[in-house]
């Protein structure tokens, strides 16, 4: 089992940087949309999960 997560851990590691050069911008206004999203619905008052 810890294989199994140390394995998965590496690979995602390795995407990380892969795509920090070729997807960084896209996925920083990813975030920044999601931030937002979270905030409006914290403001109006509906739940977030």
């Amino acid at each position: 089992m810890l294989e199994m997560i140390a394995i998965a851990l590496v690979v995602l590691w390795i995407l990380g940087f892969v795509t920090a050069y070729t997807m960084g911008g896209f996925i920083h206004i990813l975030l920044v949309i999601a931030v937002v999203v979270v905030l409006l619905r914290v403001i109006r008052g509906r739940r977030v999960l």
